[in-house]
């Protein structure tokens, strides 16, 4: 069986579910909260070095063992995404990563923080690869991309915000502390979310139900969605080893603002807020034209953003000024953050409707597992050996091969999609 796009159907309903808004407000905050707990260790970083004496390399551990935990968990998530109720995945997901935020703030050695962080990974995997899955059945097609990147906003307001209480909440133990507590509320209330149809916005040709061997088959076969995996991982190597490590090097390399290395982490958190913000929002109404004009529209955008963005970010360390080296991170953020709704949004629709939530986590797996997982660590190990300068300088090559591969795979989607809208 070929796993390829469907078209839209005629008959697939034209508008949102009853109910899609609050389950997308509540999806949104979660993923908010999501990054936040990501990144309030990217920030807190300098203290947590000084408090536990541990060097650049085993600092890039807390983002490597986060990530190789959540990327590895995140195909059995979906597996059981699409097989039980996806809100129940959600909520105990979110109470789980929690938790283990909370404990991060309690951790009394270096491994007691590292095994914190994994159990962050095992909780956000319960949730990432169902959440998209569950968007797609409240919303029709043609409103995919933009609901999407509504949804994805949370990356970068979220990021900024851990940034943010990572600078800020001093000790460094508090800033977990606080960013526990919105994760419990949530993961409550995620217990009252609909749990829609699936299929339900796909037409009465949606194949619901499929036996796992025949889709995986299917999905190998897929090469719109291997191709956009594969500038997705690109992108994500590239940006997840910057934003573990841009903070750092703007106080250590640049010596910006030393007499107050938190307004760093403020600007810096204020820049990804904004640019990711704008680019986000933007990237979904572009990318939803782009998709009515031709397939693939939405995804030849993201190639060609990345494109664009690697440039920027080669600059962004070899300009002299401050003005000039965060004016370049905000054109590099704002190019790449115009990919999220447009990328995800390809994947949900290239893969058949009972198997979304698998194929979502097939995708964590591999862009973590050959992206973010591995470049904290190896921008931490190339810095040891020469300096963090060279080491994010380099960065800027994934960027630009990753958007080849997302214009390859705009292309095999849009052959693979025969246009019946």
């Amino acid at each position: 069986m070929n796993v390829t796009p469907a078209a839209a159907s005629p008959s697939a309903t034209g508008v949102p579910a009853t109910n899609a808004g609050y389950a997308l407000f509540i999806l949104t905050l979660i993923n908010l909260v999501n990054y936040l707990d990501r990144y309030i260790v990217a920030a807190a970083l300098p203290d947590i070095q000084k408090e536990f004496g541990i060097n650049d390399t085993q600092s890039g551990l807390l983002g490597t063992v986060f990530i190789v935990v959540f990327m590895l968990a995140s195909p059995l998530g979906g597996f059981l995404g699409d097989r039980m109720p996806r809100k129940l995945l959600v909520a105990g997901g979110v109470l789980l990563w929690s938790l283990a935020t909370g404990a991060s703030g309690l951790a009394a050695s270096f491994l007691a923080l590292l095994v914190a962080r994994a159990v962050i990974g095992i909780g956000e995997a319960g949730y990432g690869a169902v959440a998209p899955s569950i968007i797609s059945d409240l919303y029709p097609r043609t409103l995919r991309t933009r609901v999407l990147a509504f949804f994805y906003i949370a990356i970068p307001v979220g990021s900024a915000l851990g940034y943010v209480l990572g600078d800020w909440i001093k000790p460094w133990n508090n800033a977990f502390f606080a960013g526990a507590v919105p994760g419990l509320i949530l993961g409550t209330m995620a217990f009252f979310m609909p749990e829609p149809q699936r299929g339900a916005m796909d037409g009465p040709d949606a194949t619901v139900k499929l036996p796992f061997l025949v889709g995986l088959k299917g999905l190998g076969r897929n090469a719109a969605f291997w191709a956009t995996t594969a500038g997705y991982t690109l992108m994500t190597f590239s940006i997840g080893g910057l934003g573990f490590w841009m903070p750092t090097y703007l106080v250590r390399e640049r010596q910006l603002w030393l007499e107050s290395p938190g307004k760093v982490g403020f600007v810096f958190g204020a820049i990804t807020a904004t640019a990711g913000l704008v680019g986000t929002l933007a990237g979904g109404w572009l990318g939803d034209k782009l998709d009515r004009k031709r397939e693939g529209g939405g995804l030849w955008m993201s190639g060609v953003g990345l494109l664009l963005a690697a440039p920027c970010m080669y600059l962004a360390v070899n300009l002299k000024s401050a003005e000039a080296t965060f004016a370049a991170i905000a054109v590099a953020q704002f190019l790449i953050f115009l990919n999220s709704g447009p990328i995800n949004a390809a994947i949900v629709n290239c893969v058949p409707t009972a198997f979304r939530a698998f194929a979502m986590g097939l995708n964590v797996l591999f862009i973590h597992m050959l992206g973010d997982a591995i470049s904290p660590t190896l921008i931490g190990t190339i810095a040891d050996a020469a300096s963090l300068h060279t080491a994010i300088q380099l960065n800027a090559i994934p960027v630009l091969l990753g958007g080849l591969a997302l214009l390859v795979g705009a292309k095999q989607f849009r052959e693979a999609t025969p246009r019946a809208r």
